[in-house]
């Protein structure tokens, strides 16, 4: 499953590439931006915020293409703000709600929403990814952020698989935290055994980084 998780990641850029080319052409195909929207949130109630780290194509392009034009820069603070989140949520939905509403019944209109939408946010992820971590988006995507809510509301009633420590092979390197690419501090997990942080994508770069071996995902 690892294996197929990883090759999904590295290729799904590529539907995102495709879909807003083919979308500018025939926007109606926008509506089938709702697959990627719903996904993450569905998922969430399963396996916490795990299509947003090895599933989403945007977050595939983020990690695969971006990645080699980010900055790296730490994200700021004001960005994994609580209050933040909510209002750029509420903002974004907001006004593609009102969209909606003044274009139901025209497909193709509708279509052109979406396809807007995928365009701006991709763009704001680009200019967010080269300023600072290529997974910035991934902190204030609005889809992201209900994710995150669903994870942490159920995260106590099921195992999401998380990240595990095996806390005597720990030395506190922190290369853990260096690898994040949403800049959760992973070691102070390591008293609990394991990563019960809602926005873990479960991208496994923690893991992969550690030199003595000492995460996993359970």
């Amino acid at each position: 499953m690892k294996r197929v998780d990883k090759l999904i990641h590295q290729w799904a850029w590529v539907v995102l590439l495709s879909f807003c080319i083919l979308g500018l052409v025939f926007p109606v195909i926008g509506i089938g931006a709702l697959i990627c929207m719903l996904a993450p949130v569905i998922v969430s109630f399963f396996k916490g915020r795990k299509w947003c780290g090895n599933y989403c194509p945007r977050g595939s392009f983020n990690d695969i293409i971006l990645s080699k034009l980010t900055l790296k820069r730490k994200i700021p603070a004001l960005l994994r703000g609580y209050w933040f989140r909510i209002i750029f949520l509420a903002m974004i939905m907001s006004g593609f709600g009102i969209q909606l509403f003044f274009s139901w019944g025209n497909i193709v209109s509708v279509g052109q929403i979406f396809m807007r939408m995928i365009i701006i946010t991709t763009l704001l992820s680009i200019v967010l990814g080269i300023g600072f971590s290529p997974r910035t988006w991934c902190l204030i995507c609005p889809m992201g952020t209900i994710a995150h809510f669903v994870t942490k509301g159920v995260s106590t009633k099921r195992n999401f698989g998380h990240i595990g420590f095996v806390k005597e092979r720990c030395i506190d390197c922190r290369l853990c935290v260096k690898s994040c690419p949403v800049n959760i501090d992973i070691l102070s997990f390591k008293l609990e055994g394991r990563v019960n942080h809602a926005d873990c994508l479960q991208c496994v770069s923690c893991v992969e980084k550690c030199p003595k071996k000492a995460l996993y995902v359970d």
